[in-house]
């Protein structure tokens, strides 16, 4: 893709006040959502340039690759934004967790009909065999 049609994709899009924009990332092959992250201008770029997913982490205040300390990396499929423009569909191809606790997907939990909340799925690794020490949010 040339930084031309780059922009024009970019352009397309809606920031928050905060230069941010909501990303949902899906497994390509199941369709099972993986996770949802934000992303500013500059993740996205680096996100389209390298063909891996790159974010902005709000609470830490810092640009990431996904899969940077835990090498559970994300290779992009497709990059879509939904009618509004204010929210990007990531297809990707998962290595790994995508979830920092060690699930497949962040959404591992589910509420049951009697008010309690289920575990959905396996967990992959604890958090300490990814990171070497407990992961935090």
């Amino acid at each position: 893709m040339t930084s031309n049609e780059q922009n024009d994709f970019i352009t397309q899009l809606k920031f928050n006040a905060d230069g941010l924009i909501p990303a949902i990332v899906q497994d390509y092959k199941t369709g099972r959502v993986l996770m949802m992250a934000w992303m500013n201008d500059a993740s996205l770029k680096s996100t389209i340039e390298t063909g891996k997913t790159h974010f902005w982490s709000r609470s830490r205040q810092k640009y990431w690759m996904k899969g940077e300390s835990s090498g559970h990396t994300q290779t992009v499929k497709q990059i879509s934004f939904d009618c509004d423009g204010d929210t990007l569909l990531i297809q990707a191809s998962q290595t790994g967790a995508a979830c920092h606790e060690g699930y497949q997907s962040c959404f591992f939990r589910a509420l049951g009909e009697d008010g309690s909340i289920t575990i959905t799925e396996k967990q992959l690794q604890t958090p300490e065999e990814i990171y070497g020490k407990q992961a935090s949010s």
